[in-house]
């Protein structure tokens, strides 16, 4: 008799084995099935929720409808007090949360939305207003502790459809790119304005007993590092600033296209397509 193992012999089957073995399915089809199964059900599970959302839908528009429909009422304002808020040159009244910040008494009491909310902390200035003139930041700012000051938003700057000079510059020097932190930007570039011709003193300033303050481009930045542009628009921030503070344009790396110039590159640009 041979030692050696022929791994291709195994235990016979009996008659019956045999025919359990055919009858059972194969892995493969065992996996095929459940993934049919999981997507099957998986339609339906959403289709089901997508009925249930519709059907809820439907039964609040008949509800709506209804002339005796009754509604929970909006709920009080707690520790209310009452302010008259002078903001770009009109005077709101509004009944407040004590604790309410002037950041969410314009935007969600006055619908003034140029004022924009960032980190809600103080750090990245995009909430920056102007309040008797210097600026401030408003998601820190209790809006009752404003009560007979102006107020002046981003809104406020222009004179109808004239805009302010930093707001122009802003513009003619490309000093915002999303537009989000722009806001605050301006504000508190028009802030900062005051302050150099008020001779307001920063960490930089060289000649601390001068009446009014040169703002060089190392002040402008010093000045503006409380206000953070995520898309980096500094350079166009403080080209800007410094054309409204001097009243010379700054130096540009780019220009304007004029026409005539831009039809002569778009002709080029169609014969250059046609050959």
């Amino acid at each position: 008799m041979s030692d050696e193992f022929d791994e291709s012999s195994g235990p016979e089957l009996t008659a019956d084995e045999e025919a359990l073995l055919k009858e059972m399915p194969t892995l493969t089809d065992v996996g095929q099935a459940r993934r049919t199964f999981m997507g099957q059900t998986i339609a339906g599970g959403m289709g089901l929720f997508a009925l249930m959302l519709l059907e809820k839908e439907r039964a609040l528009a008949a509800l709506c409808t209804e002339p005796g429909a009754v509604f929970a009422a909006a709920p009080a304002v707690e520790n209310p007090v009452r302010v008259a808020l002078k903001i770009n040159g009109a005077t709101r009244t509004l009944e407040l949360d004590s604790r309410m910040v002037l950041l969410d008494a314009l935007r969600e009491r006055l619908e003034l939305t140029g004022t924009k909310k960032g980190c809600d902390q103080g750090q990245c200035g995009a909430c920056t207003v102007l309040v008797d003139g210097r600026r401030v930041l408003s998601c820190l700012t209790l809006a009752a502790t404003v009560e007979g000051k102006e107020v002046t938003t981003v809104e406020g700057l222009a004179k109808e459809d004239e805009l302010h000079p930093v707001q122009a510059a802003f513009i003619k020097y490309d000093g915002f790119q999303c537009g989000y932190c722009t806001p605050g930007q301006i504000c508190s570039a028009v802030g900062v304005l005051a302050e150099a011709r008020r001779g307001d003193v920063s960490h930089v300033t060289e000649d601390v007993n001068a009446s009014t303050t040169r703002l060089t481009d190392d002040e402008i930045r010093e000045r503006m590092s409380g206000n953070i542009c995520r898309c980096g628009a500094y350079p166009g921030i403080v080209a800007a600033i410094r054309e409204v503070h001097s009243g010379r344009e700054s130096a540009r790396t780019w220009r304007f296209v004029e026409g005539e110039e831009l039809a002569r590159v778009r002709k080029e640009w169609e014969a250059d397509e046609t050959v």
